[in-house]
């Protein structure tokens, strides 16, 4: 896929049957709605269906899209429904044994993560928007940006090697990368 291209781009070619472009669509989301569903504890299976679910509303509705620059709020808005019919059907067929509340040790499944639940979900919404803000970005800026916070970095002559290009450019394709994510509305509306 040419990687000028933006989301606007990729959503009209898929719209005209472009499967290379639906590709390239479903890889650069498939993150963030990974990162909805484990936000609502959701694992394994479950997130393969919640991911499948969404997929396939997008297909059925790519054509309607408005505004194609926000498709990254519209995959989560339709990954958080998704994310809730899971877990209210999940708790419909979940086996209850009253004699487990009281053993000593046993947690919920829905137990809310240790510590203050409004940091957990304010840490989860920054992830979310920053996985939008990725996805969102030119193949050549995301790459760049991933292997700068891989652990441990990579050198930037590995960089070079890696990614193709030129080590005194690394610098000036970092700082392009990063404006154009904080101009990006999911970042921005962290803020």
């Amino acid at each position: 896929m040419n990687e000028s291209f933006d989301v606007t781009d990729l959503v009209a070619a898929a719209v005209d049957g472009d499967e290379a472009a639906w590709k390239d669509l479903v890889a650069r989301f498939t993150p963030l709605v990974a990162s909805v569903a484990h936000g609502f504890r959701l694992h394994g299976t479950d997130v393969d269906d919640v991911a499948q679910t969404v997929w396939l509303r997008l297909l059925e509705h790519l054509g309607e899209l408005r505004e194609p620059r926000a498709l990254p709020m519209w995959i989560i808005t339709t990954s958080r429904n998704e994310c809730l019919r899971q877990v209210r059907a999940t708790q419909r067929t979940r086996p209850y044994d009253p004699l487990a509340d009281t053993h000593a040790g046993d947690e919920p499944l829905s137990a809310a993560p240790a510590g203050d639940p409004d940091e957990h979900l304010i840490r989860v919404a920054r992830h979310q928007a920053l996985l939008a803000g990725l996805a969102v970005l030119p193949d050549h800026q995301r790459e760049l940006l991933l292997l700068l916070i891989e652990d441990p970095q990579p050198s930037y002559a590995e960089i070079s090697r890696r990614l193709n290009i030129r080590i005194g450019s690394i610098g000036p394709t970092r700082a392009r990368a990063l404006e154009r994510l904080r101009a990006c509305p999911h970042i921005s509306g962290m803020a």
